[in-house]
C-alpha cells in the first residue's frame, strides 16, 4: 500500500497519511530511547516486533469491546488506523511499585500495590511529561470530566485484560501507559485507546524468575532488547517458538 505524505515522526513510531479519509499508516521505527531521548539507539528488528504485539493486543481489546484506533496491520512494520485527535495525556496503571513511582514514595520495587493506580502524565517530552492531577486536568480543559470518567474506565478495562492474558503466559504486568484519542462520529464523540500497545509501553516481568521483558532492558543495560521482546511474542504465539529474535523484516 503507498504511503500518504508524512504527517508526524516521533520517537518510535512515523505517521503517515492513510489511502481513505480519516486513517493513518502508523510506521513502527527500529529507535529506542529512554530517560526523555538522552539514552538512544538502533535495535534491530524492534519495531517489526512492537508492530505485530501491538496489533495483538488491539485486535483482543476490539473483540471484547475495548474500542481501539486499530484497523488492520498492513505489513512487518506498518498498521492502518483510525485519525483521531489524542488527548495530551499519558494514562499510567500501575499493579506494582517500580520506576518513577518506587524513586517518588519510596517504595521498594516489586511491590504489589493494595490496588491498581492510575496516575496521568501530561504529554510534552520538553518538560519530561510531568504528573498532573485531576486538578489540572479539568482546568487546562484537557479532558471534561466526563472524558476522564471514561479514560479512567477503559484504562482499567485494558488492564484487566492485560494482566489476564500476560498472567496466562508467565509475565506479570507491573505497569503500562496508554494513550486515548477522541474519534468523531457526525455530532458525536467517542474515546478510544490509541497510539500503541507493546513492550516499549509496559513493565513486564518473568514471574518464576523476576526477569525484565520490556524496555528496562535498554534502560537499564540489562541484556538484548530484541530476544527480551522477541520472547514475549513467543509465549504469546505473534511468534512460532523455535523463531529467532529477528523476523524477515518488510518495510
Amino acid at each position: 500500500m503507498a504511503r500518504g505524505k508524512k504527517i508526524y515522526e516521533g520517537k518510535a513510531k512515523i505517521l503517515f497519511e492513510g489511502p481513505e479519509p480519516g486513517t493513518i499508516v502508523q510506521y513502527f521505527k527500529d529507535d529506542a530511547t529512554a530517560f526523555n531521548a538522552e539514552k538512544q539507539s538502533v535495535i534491530d528488528g524492534k519495531g517489526v516486533l512492537n508492530n505485530r504485539l501491538s496489533e495483538y493486543f488491539m485486535v483482543g481489546l476490539n473483540q471484547i469491546g475495548v474500542p481501539t484506533h486499530f484497523l488492520k496491520r498492513l505489513n512487518m512494520r506498518e498498521q492502518l488506523v483510525r485519525s483521531c485527535e489524542i488527548i495530551p495525556l499519558e494514562v499510567i496503571v500501575r499493579n506494582y511499585a517500580a520506576g518513577s513511582m518506587s524513586k517518588r514514595l519510596g517504595i521498594e520495587e516489586g511491590t504489589q500495590l493494595p490496588r491498581p493506580i492510575v496516575e496521568y502524565c501530561y504529554k510534552d517530552d520538553s518538560l519530561g511529561d510531568p504528573l498532573v492531577s485531576e486538578e489540572h486536568i479539568a482546568a487546562f480543559g484537557w479532558a471534561s470530566q466526563q472524558d476522564m470518567d471514561d479514560i479512567l474506565g477503559l484504562a482499567l478495562r485494558v488492564n484487566d485484560y492485560l494482566s489476564g492474558v500476560m498472567y496466562g503466559v508467565g509475565i506479570k504486568l507491573i505497569d503500562f501507559k496508554i494513550e486515548i484519542g477522541r474519534i468523531y462520529e457526525g455530532d458525536f464523540q467517542r474515546l478510544v485507546v490509541a497510539d500503541e500497545i507493546s513492550p516499549d509501553s509496559c513493565r513486564l516481568w518473568d514471574i518464576e524468575s523476576g526477569q525484565k521483558l520490556d524496555k528496562d532492558v535498554f534502560r537499564r543495560d540489562l541484556g538484548n532488547l530484541t530476544d527480551a521482546y522477541a520472547e514475549v511474542a513467543r509465549r504469546l504465539g505473534v511468534l512460532p517458538k523455535g523463531t529467532g529474535p529477528k523476523p524477515t523484516l518488510v518495510n
